[in-house]
This record gives C-alpha cells, sequence and structure tokens, in this order.
C-alpha cells in the first residue's frame, strides 16, 4: 500500500538498520513491562538480532523481524502475516501494513492483546 503522504522520507539501509532496532527495542521493552505488570508468562526471545520471538502461555507465538532487503517489518501471528512498509520521516516513524495501511504498532498491541488475553499497548520508544 503507498500511502497518501508527500512528507515521507526515503531512508537508506543504515537507517532502515537503526529504525528497524528501535522497532524491535520498543518491542521487547513493553512486552517485558507488561509481562512485570500483568504476571503474563511470556518468553521474548532475540534471535539473530533482527528476529524477535514471544511465546505466549497458550503457546501461540508472535513472530517480529527485520528484512533488509525490502526494508519491510514481518510479522507472523495466529492470525496471519503482515508486511510493513517505512511511511514515516526520521522524526516521526512510522511502518504501515503493505495491504490494510493500519499502523505497526497498534497492529501489534491488538496482536498481543488476543493472543494473551489482556490489554497490552506496545508504543515505539523515542531514541
Amino acid at each position: 500500500m503507498k500511502p497518501n503522504n508527500s512528507n515521507i522520507e526515503t531512508i537508506d539501509d543504515k537507517q532502515f538498520y537503526q529504525l528497524g532496532s528501535d522497532v524491535l527495542k520498543s518491542i521487547e521493552l513493553a512486552l517485558e513491562a507488561a509481562d512485570d505488570e500483568l504476571d503474563l508468562d511470556l518468553d521474548v526471545e532475540r534471535q539473530g538480532g533482527n528476529v524477535i520471538n514471544v511465546r505466549f502461555k497458550d503457546r501461540s507465538v508472535i513472530v517480529v523481524n527485520t528484512q533488509p532487503p525490502l526494508h519491510e517489518i514481518w510479522v507472523a501471528t495466529k492470525s496471519g502475516g503482515y508486511h510493513y512498509r517505512w511511511a514515516g520521516t526520521l522524526a516521526s516513524p512510522v511502518w504501515l501494513d503493505t495491504k490494510t495501511g493500519q499502523e505497526l504498532m497498534s497492529d501489534l498491541s491488538h496482536f498481543a492483546t488476543t493472543q494473551s488475553g489482556k490489554a497490552i499497548k506496545i508504543t515505539l520508544l523515542k531514541s
């Protein structure tokens, strides 16, 4: 999906790496905080630097990984697979689903809430 936003900044590989790393770190920290607060019994594991596996009490999994050649972030959940493409600025990072146009962190909050059975909010930390 191509957002109708002429303010989208083009990013290079180095910027994608940093932005993707910021997203993954934000996800890790938000889920670890939710686990501590809500006693969710989550297992949040980073693999190879660019993949996060989140295992829930019911043994379901969410996988989030960066795709450097495509400058995308991919998410796999019980409900399906999703691809998010850069649609923001360096000052205001945004990742949108290539099919629905939904925002990444909002979708992740929904997916994690659905799979955990408790309200979880995931937001992008300011770097």
